[in-house]
């Protein structure tokens, strides 16, 4: 049996530090505030796993090595993940494994990117011209969902509202739009049909850190844990004959997988909040499906009908989700720990009142890379 892991520590970069800082001190700074909110230093920390998107963004090969000062790392051993846009999650789970292991006792745990360092477009299209971007890749697929589903395009500017709208309660979120309305995002330049500007996430300097240790030393923290009751990864090819690129199988399997470990029988119903990973508005319906949290061609109603409001029945990137915050590399981390925030009720202005049970999840890659966790207030918690 796994050893109890929980979050005792979370720290981001807010959206003026993350300007004036080089890449060590952006990463520093997400460290040492998830070190204070934990009551520790990094003479307590074991080991370091950092995670982000592929070198190309920033052009520093093995960053793992360079910033082992910045991380109080020197002598202590670090590992690297990457998994495309879902590392953030990844590293969360690669170093809760590490913890529930035995392996290490406490571990710090970074995801970051620069992209103003960098070219996410260029990186991501091999340096070749004629790049389509993220967006180019995903817009058919999302075209499809809606044929499908037969959703009314309302839907999808009202996830960027929505998203947009608890962004203004967060101060760690990167794009504050002040006076957004359906107006505005039906009425911004379309960049990929049926995508509009205001549908798309920016792109962003950020990093995020969180503090993950074993039951005997949670007491240690000022704050109460969030339990890591489980997680699941899956992972399949981008590209083979009867692929669903809407709904993929991987992703579909992770949470069955995520759910039988902790023993969820009705997502929606026994799940009081989700971050999803949601870098076009049209993905919060497409993944309440294709992680059984709605049923198929039922996504869209729960957008329509407000259940992923913030005063909802399952609300959705009450943080502002990635269309307000996209450091690619810490994207997926900040899913985890915005998760990790409502249960142990230190979300601030977007707390989700009465919240016991979170969602994290990421994806990446052409939808096939899915990281998913699910923390908990109570360490054995009564799921009903």
């Amino acid at each position: 049996m796994a050893r109890p892991c929980a979050v005792v520590g979370i720290g981001q970069t807010d959206y003026k530090r993350r300007l004036e800082v080089s890449l060590d001190g952006l990463v520093r700074i997400a460290a040492l505030d998830a070190l204070d909110d934990a009551n520790l230093t990094f003479a307590d920390i074991d080991a370091v796993v950092i995670g982000k998107a592929p070198d190309a963004l920033e052009g520093v090969i093995m960053p793992e090595l360079s910033l082992c000062d910045a991380l109080g790392a020197v002598g202590k051993p670090i590992h690297r993940v990457h998994t495309a846009g879902s590392v953030g999650a990844s590293t969360a789970i690669s170093a809760a494994v590490l913890v529930e292991s035995g392996r290490y006792d406490t571990v710090l745990t970074v995801t970051y990117e620069k992209q103003s360092e960098g070219n996410a477009t260029w990186a991501l299209s091999g340096g070749k011209s004629g790049g389509q971007g993220a967006g180019g890749t995903f817009a058919p697929w999302i075209r499809e969902y809606i044929r499908r589903s037969q959703a009314p395009e309302h839907i999808g500017w009202t996830v960027a509202v929505k998203d947009r709208q608890n962004a203004l309660r967060n101060p760690h979120a990167h794009l504050h739009i002040e006076d957004i309305s359906i107006e505005k995002v039906r009425e911004s330049p379309m960049l990929w049909d049926p995508l509009h500007f205001l549908e798309s996430c920016p792109s962003s300097d950020g990093a995020a850190a969180m503090v993950l240790t074993s039951r005997d030393l949670v007491d240690r923290s000022p704050h109460p844990p969030a339990w890591v009751l489980g997680h699941a990864k899956r992972t399949e090819f981008s590209s083979f004959p009867g692929r669903d690129t809407v709904r993929p199988q991987a992703g579909v399997e992770c949470a069955e997988a995520l759910y039988r470990k902790v023993g969820i029988t009705d997502p929606r119903r026994q799940i009081d909040c989700a971050e999803l990973y949601v870098p076009f508005s049209w993905y919060e319906p497409m993944w309440l499906e294709g992680h059984l949290i709605a049923d198929v061609g039922d996504g869209w109603k729960m957008t329509d009908e407000g259940a992923t409001a913030l005063d909802g029945d399952f609300p959705v990137n009450c943080s502002g989700g990635v269309l307000s915050s996209n450091p690619i590399g810490a994207s997926g981390m900040i899913r985890c720990l915005e998760a990790a925030n409502q249960v142990r009720g230190t979300a601030g202005d977007y707390q989700v009142e009465g919240a016991r049970l979170a969602l994290g999840h990421a994806y990446g890659g052409a939808a096939q890379y899915f990281a998913m966790w699910i923390v908990s207030a109570d360490l054995e918690p009564e799921l009903g």
